[in-house]
């Protein structure tokens, strides 16, 4: 009369684990299970009671439960599906999507229990031909339609996956042809699928895609079947100009998630196709699809990094002299630019590729530029003992390329958005790396004055280009209050200041974008630093900014003065500190336009900088802010119209 095990499992199951559903299921279950009591009725428990439950979180838990329950009874298991196969052409919607999920569930687990041996030695030629023959049923009764089908078709791309996954043994069997049709068509009709479920339909047919390619569309291991290969690209790259929103979507997804084999050949077709969807057009309409088109670039880059190793390879075993100059050297720079970007896995992967090529030894990949140096900097170990995903562990090995002059500009790009990205530890790691790296240089004017130009060229080359401008600036503020150019700041109108100065100004001129104007004027504050008559002339870049036509840029740069103010004390005379910054933390900047501007006179008298003088009258207050003129740096021409104006 007593409960087997029952102090355990009450241990188990106390009142805080049960009161988390997915818990529950997945992990409780499995261990209740383990007690050969229970497993046969919470199994049986989970069939009768639970996939036809009419709740679909419960049907897709019951039917996950049974996925980990598997490795406790296989054959029990096994001997379940006649029965739910039964279920799977049922005429009850809920018990017929529960069971269809159960059998792909079920099957998968059976195969992943030993891969080596096929899954049709554990589960009968009657379950696969019962298997096979579900999609025909459904079609036949229409019960691909309507609401129906919003259940139907998700549990049919999982039945795909997970047969293609389990490498059920269907080799150009009738069936692929109705399976990839299947996908085709619920690709192109998510316009009829409601808004809630559409997104999780979507992705069970991608889901399904790619494992169907991967395992029935190769003729021999990494070659696709060239007509299929030619239909799919075809039909997808068409799809990316579908004037249906969703099937533009889908296809770009489609064309990101197809397998690596399915590509060779293919891969200039798709990035170019997918680059022409990536664009704005001329009425701003298809987000939804660029969005998605940026997605797939972003896998088919991964796969573009793996082929090229794999061809580097190929060829140098073949016929290296096909390996010229032009070849690898952008090929390893291109490489080191990823192992330097913000994203944790192309970083990762990139860092890979770049390793193998360069330790490749039989034989060695020609014509890498610093080989010495750069089997210096990555010994051979670093390939196992450095985690690449981590930014702790990569940045310090990356940073170090900003030495090699053949790598510099293309490692300090990849740096740019890191350094002046958004994700905290990526921002903390590299950045850290960074100023180490040119704190042992601070001393080396010469080492520290290529470092400059190739951080002014990498600036001018992506002028407006708010993906790498934005966090290049972000970077400049960082180094400018970290002290990275002091040896600079020691000399009068030091080059790299003024030419520094002059390409921020450009950057933000006639700009509305907020976040990359309160950048700007970041990196300006921290310009004062410089000895010469240049900071005059940064000063009276400020003093623009204070009488700008949008509050929140005023606001922004009253802030930042002040902060500039306590920073460098020597900018004005210790008699007017006070003063000036108690006008720049006092004074309303979200007041009208003329009575912040008599404000931000009184600051220029303070600062002994002229003040700035309106040209022209507008009728616009953006319009008069831009008449505004700066003073021209040293060797500039003096501004005389208003389309040379700043903002």
């Amino acid at each position: 009369g007593t409960f087997p095990h029952g102090i355990d499992i009450l241990t188990a199951a106390d009142y805080f684990a049960v009161g988390n559903i997915n818990n529950c299921y997945l992990t409780i279950s499995v261990y209740i299970a383990s007690f050969k009591e229970y497993t046969h009725d919470m199994i049986d428990h989970l069939v009768a009671m639970k996939i036809n439950h009419w709740n679909d979180e419960i049907r897709d838990l019951a039917t996950k439960a049974l996925h980990n329950l598997t490795p406790q009874a296989p054959d029990y298991m096994a001997s379940v599906l006649p029965q739910l196969l039964q279920s799977a052409t049922s005429s009850d919607l809920h018990r017929r999507h529960g069971a269809i999920l159960a059998c792909a569930e079920i099957t998968h687990a059976l195969y992943k229990l030993d891969t080596n041996r096929p899954v049709t030695d554990v589960i009968t030629s009657e379950c696969v031909e019962g298997f096979k023959g579900i999609h025909q049923t459904l079609l036949d009764r229409k019960q691909y339609r309507s609401y129906s089908g919003e259940l139907m078709r998700p549990a049919m791309c999982t039945l795909i996956e997970k047969m293609s996954l389990s490498k059920l043994p269907l080799k150009d069997d009738p069936i692929i042809e109705g399976w990839q049709w299947l996908i085709d068509d619920t690709l192109r009709s998510l316009h009829l699928v409601s808004t809630p479920n559409r997104e999780a339909v979507r992705d069970t047919a991608i889901g399904a895609l790619a494992a169907l390619c991967e395992e029935h569309y190769q003729t021999q291991p990494g070659r696709a079947d060239p007509r299929i290969q030619d239909l799919l690209v075809s039909q997808y790259v068409a799809g990316l100009k579908s004037p249906e929103l969703f099937s533009r979507c889908s296809s770009a997804l489609a064309l990101g998630c197809l397998p690596k084999c399915m590509t060779e050949g293919k891969l200039q077709q798709i990035l170019r196709s997918l680059g022409d969807a990536c664009v704005v057009d001329r009425n701003g309409a298809f987000t939804e699809g660029r969005r998605d088109a940026v997605r797939a670039v972003a896998q088919v880059r991964e796969a573009a990094m793996t082929s090229l190793m794999e061809v580097t390879l190929l060829v140098i075993s073949t016929a290296p002299e096909l390996l010229s100059p032009e070849l690898v050297e952008p090929m390893m720079c291109c490489l080191a630019q990823q192992a330097a970007e913000k994203i944790d896995r192309y970083r990762a992967h990139a860092g890979q590729v770049f390793l193998r090529l360069l330790h490749c030894s039989a034989p060695a990949v020609p014509h890498i530029r610093h080989r010495e140096e750069l089997l210096s900097i990555f010994p051979l170990e670093t390939g196992t003992t450095v985690n690449w995903s981590a930014a702790s562990q990569a940045f310090p090995y990356i940073t170090q390329l900003l030495g090699l002059a053949h790598y510099r500009y293309h490692t300090l790009l990849g740096l740019t958005v890191s350094v002046g990205g958004l994700t905290d530890s990526t921002v903390r790691f590299s950045s850290q790396s960074l100023f180490d790296q040119l704190k042992g240089i601070q001393q080396d004017s010469t080492a520290l004055g290529h470092f400059g130009d190739t951080l002014l060229k990498i600036f001018k080359d992506y002028h407006r280009h708010d993906r790498v401008s934005i966090p290049l600036l972000k970077m400049l503020d960082m180094m400018l209050s970290t002290n990275c150019f002091e040896v600079f700041t020691m000399q009068e109108d030091h080059p790299f200041c003024l030419k520094l100065f002059a390409l921020c100004k450009e950057e933000i001129k006639k700009s509305t974008n907020v976040p990359k104007i309160r950048c700007a004027i970041a990196v300006f504050c921290g310009l004062v630093q410089f000895q010469g008559p240049v900071r005059k002339t940064v000063l009276s870049q400020l003093l623009l900014m204070l009488g700008h036509s949008m509050c929140s840029v005023r606001k922004t740069t009253a802030g930042q003065m002040y902060e500039m103010l306590l920073t460098y004390e020597d900018v004005v005379d210790e008699e007017v500190l006070d003063e000036a910054m108690n006008l720049l933390s006092d004074t309303n900047w979200e007041n009208d336009l003329a009575t912040v501007r008599t404000h931000r006179n009184q600051i220029s008298d303070l600062f002994g900088v002229a003040k700035p003088q309106l040209t022209a009258k507008s009728s616009l207050p953006e319009e008069r802010e831009r008449d505004i003129v700066p003073p021209p740096l040293k060797g500039e021409p003096p501004l005389n119209s208003v389309s040379q104006m700043f903002c």
